[in-house]
């Protein structure tokens, strides 16, 4: 809180509170309080009130006694007046935001003394200067919570943001879906922003979008127990492309957890979560052996699967498909951790998991069942690499023209369904098949794996992949047959 010369001269104010200057000492008073206190400040008060009024039953003269009464009363004042500003911030948000302020106050930071100023600052005083209230970031929280940040900082989840706008396809979506947070950028928001990049979310008129924190620890109650809960992990990893909370709440593992929770699994069985395998002991750097999009580097000994990685490749546009170059892409996957680029960083991840794993598990059926996951990557990338070679020929033989936006007459995973880049009217119907058959179907056949889901990884995973492969195949010798030169 702001404070004045006249208010840190405290032990010559409380100096001045005797018989004969109580008078004088009235005027500093008033000062005092017409200026807002920060701790220091409270804090050289309690030493110089609390100091004599706990010995005032030491034998003093009258007029020590009373300058002891007359500090009690004062220091009581004061705490009074201290409250105050805390207390208008309730007030007032008790009827504009009800919600918040009944999340504050059965949260642990009530009870702590972190309160409203502690993260919005004291500018905000009145509705006309609300733009004017701080919207912390996770430096604020960073102050309290230091070994979360700088774990958080170094893992998968603070690269939400920077993975987003690294998208072409987001800069072809409505910014209400993107910035606005009620598209991708309502999970994708994770990561620290720059000065930067929180003035152009600003400048478009977004200023709620500015803490990663608050994802799983949701304001204003900020529960750590809400964040241990696997529902914290279901916002954001379900769905289209990453259907996890789908697949780990009704597999074995799943089923186990909310058996307990509901009592009919005895307390201390095996029930893993979420978070007992991606973030073991509340550690927040999270990340995962083979990625979001499922690929590595280097490439596989074996030739036929090095040759399909190098197709994936060449469609999420990380590799040139005219050179095998790698591209700007590569730089920006580098940038956000979006792959493991070494073999030791894979092996890295890989021994973490085998580790936890084996917690419950024996060592040799965790690698033998991690390595049947690798398995049916190996094979999901046979169906990816044939599927992508297909479209790619129809390129190369002008049957698909490249749209503007493309950087290559290639199939461009990146755009996602915006297959006719910025037109809508000029779209590839067997580009859209080909990036769900990547996105979506792919994805659950070695997600669902991995999170031992033997439904999802096959009738929602593998099948579906076989009948795109097949549709693609159809579609592309019809385009060939109808095609006029």
């Amino acid at each position: 809180m702001g404070s004045c010369g006249t208010c840190l001269n405290i032990p010559v104010l409380i100096n001045n509170i005797n018989y004969q200057y109580i008078k004088s000492a009235e005027t500093d008073i008033i000062s005092y309080l017409q200026h807002p206190m920060d701790n220091q400040i409270i804090e050289e008060f309690f030493f110089y009130l609390v100091v004599p009024y706990i010995n005032i039953h030491k034998k003093e003269t009258g007029m020590t006694k009373m300058r002891c009464i007359v500090l009690a009363a004062l220091m009581t004042f004061i705490f009074a007046c201290a409250a105050s500003a805390e207390d208008a911030c309730v007030a007032c948000h008790q009827k504009i935001s009800p919600g918040q302020v009944k999340d504050w106050q059965v949260s642990k930071h009530s009870k702590e003394d972190v309160t409203c100023s502690t993260c919005h600052g004291e500018k905000h005083t009145k509705a006309e200067d609300a733009n004017l209230a701080v919207m912390p970031d996770e430096s604020v929280c960073a102050e309290c919570h230091e070994q979360q940040f700088q774990q958080f900082s170094k893992g998968k989840h603070n690269f939400g943001w920077a993975s987003l706008n690294a998208m072409p396809v987001t800069h072809l979506e409505p910014d209400e879906l993107m910035e606005g947070g009620r598209g991708c950028g309502g999970c994708h928001n994770m990561g620290i922003k720059s000065e930067a990049q929180k003035k152009e979310q600003r400048d478009k008129g977004y200023r709620y979008q500015n803490n990663s924190c608050d994802e799983c620890h949701t304001r204003h109650s900020f529960s750590k127990k809400e964040a241990l809960n696997p529902r914290a992990c279901q916002q954001c990893h379900m769905g289209y492309d990453h259907p996890q909370w789908e697949m780990w709440s009704s597999s074995k593992h799943g089923t186990r957890y909310l058996s307990q929770e509901v009592g009919d699994l005895p307390e201390g069985a095996a029930a893993p979560k979420c978070q007992d395998c991606h973030m073991p002991d509340g550690n927040h750097e999270n990340r995962t052996a083979w990625g979001f999009l499922g690929v590595r580097l280097p490439l596989p000994e074996d030739k036929q699967w090095a040759a399909d990685r190098v197709l994936i490749l060449k469609a999420l546009g990380v590799l040139n498909p005219e050179t095998g170059e790698p591209t700007a892409r590569l730089d920006a996957v580098k940038a956000v951790d979006l792959a493991r680029l070494t073999e030791e960083a894979w092996s890295t991840e890989r021994e973490k998991m085998i580790k936890t794993c084996s917690k419950c598990h024996s060592e040799t059926y965790a690698r033998e069942q991690l390595g049947m996951g690798d398995k049916i990557m190996q094979k999901a990338d046979r169906l990816m690499g044939e599927a992508i070679q297909t479209v790619a020929d129809l390129y190369k033989d002008g049957i698909i023209k490249k749209p503007a936006e493309y950087a290559f007459a290639y199939p461009d995973f990146l755009h996602f369904m915006r297959t006719g880049g910025s037109s809508i009217e000029h779209m590839s119907h067997i580009d859209q098949v080909l990036f769900e058959m990547y996105m979506k179907h792919r994805m659950r056949t070695y997600q669902a794996f991995f999170h031992i889901n033997p439904d999802y990884a096959y009738w929602y995973g593998w099948a579906m992949m076989t009948k795109d492969l097949g549709e693609i195949k159809e579609l592309a010798q019809t385009m060939r047959a109808t095609h006029h030169k």
